[in-house]
């Protein structure tokens, strides 16, 4: 039967592969090293070189990113209670389902409260004629001063009696504070609520806010307008655009870190509150900037460095075998068989880094465009090693140039 395997897989095995091989020739290298000493020939002196793959530096653009994790929380969210006891009649909405500020989401039974309405409407109406008919007997001073003011202040209590009455019974209709999307809906029919029992959670999509925690060495960094980008894992790795919405004005003293609040606004709906996500702000990008592959860098004692290579210097010629001795023919035929003489050896040069995009790392200094370094095996030499190229490497940087702004590679 005939299989098909992924591109990618055969390039992890061939790269695997390589590394195998690689391995195994710095061994036999090293124990040639060891075994090497006075009297040694040629050959074994040729044996010492140590098989390296390299890339060359070259310039490409690289972006500046922070990166960050954080949790995705809706800017409008809001818990529905009831104000009012009663028995709901009506439902009229479900989770999931979007609605407009003011739209009536739930219906109580109102028959008290619109009974106590009817009741001090009445008593209004009858406080009002009373203070009518006194308002006339003090225009002909037939009706005492003080029977007005008690007529006029009845009044203005039972109207306030009605508002109260009135408010109570617009309580039995269960209205939406904001616009947004049905969350949860915590009550049946027939159910009796209490004066603050959660009924729906309403929450709005339109925008999602992600909070970064971010060191405080970054408050120059990161500012308000910032583009950024998200990753979500749940949405098997889709990327967002947002912005930095804010940027709190003070540090915690007890993380050191302060709050970059981003906003994300996906007109799709497939975010949704309470994802995690992989954010991602691009604050700087340099266009011409000369970089490296970072398996190119050795930290070490504080300083930057990489390993370049350099023709190595032409070797003293040593005298021929005396051909006079042995069987004939057989100074000739040790001298074909030996191998050449390596043609690089390993140089150390320190370096000040920039930026670091992916497996990318800028070189502001120390380095020219063209000159090569030391990706695989930089850890078997050292200062003046004889090193043998077995291949150039510059896939990973190739594919870099392409990346997109604002996007580690």
């Amino acid at each position: 039967m005939l299989t098909t395997r992924n591109p990618r897989s055969l390039e992890r095995a061939a790269r695997r592969a390589r590394w195998s091989a690689l391995a195994a020739a710095i061994a036999i290298s090293v124990a040639a090293c060891g075994g090497a000493g006075p009297g040694k020939d040629a050959n074994a002196n040729a044996q010492t070189a140590i098989p390296v793959e390299v890339a060359a530096a070259n310039h490409q653009s690289v972006t500046a990113n922070y990166s960050g994790t954080a949790t995705l929380e809706a800017v409008g969210d809001a818990q529905v209670v009831a104000k009012t006891t009663g028995i709901v009649l009506k439902i009229l909405v479900e989770e999931g389902q979007r609605v407009e500020k003011g739209q009536l989401l739930a219906q109580l039974d109102d028959d008290q409260a619109r009974n106590k309405f009817a009741q001090s409407d009445a008593t209004l109406k009858k406080a009002q004629a009373a203070y009518d008919k006194a308002e006339k007997g003090l225009a002909l001073k037939i009706t005492p001063r003080a029977d007005y003011d008690r007529d006029k202040y009845d009044l203005e209590t039972q109207k306030a009696v009605v508002a109260g009455a009135q408010l109570d019974l617009s309580y039995t209709r269960i209205v939406a504070p904001i616009a947004g999307v049905i969350a949860k809906r915590s009550i049946k029919v027939g159910n009796l609520v209490q004066t603050n029992q959660n009924l729906f959670q309403i929450v709005d999509l339109d925008p999602l806010e992600a909070v970064l925690n971010v060191p405080e060495r970054d408050l120059d960094t990161l500012k308000p307008g910032q583009s950024v980008q998200i990753r979500v894992d749940a949405l098997g790795g889709k990327s967002f655009a947002g912005s930095i919405a804010r940027i709190a004005p003070v540090v915690d003293a007890a993380s050191g870190t302060f709050r970059a609040t981003c906003q994300f606004r996906d007109q799709s709906g497939a975010l949704k509150p309470g994802m995690f996500g992989r954010i991602e702000v691009a604050y700087d990008q340099r266009h011409d900037a000369l970089v490296v592959p970072r398996t190119a860098l050795v930290e070490e004692d504080g300083e930057s460095s990489v390993f370049i290579i350099e023709p190595a210097p032409p070797k003293a010629k040593t005298d021929k075998p005396d051909a006079t001795k042995g069987k004939p023919g057989e100074a000739v035929a040790a001298e074909k068989a030996l191998p050449p003489t390596p043609a690089f050896v390993a140089k150390r040069r320190i370096v000040k880094t920039g930026y670091v995009e992916g497996d990318r790392v800028e070189i502001r200094d120390g380095l020219k465009d063209g000159e090569r370094v030391i990706t695989i095996g930089r850890n078997a030499v050292r200062d003046g090693t004889e090193v043998q190229v077995l291949e150039e490497t510059n896939k990973p940087t190739a594919v870099a140039s392409n990346a997109v702004p604002g996007k580690a590679v």
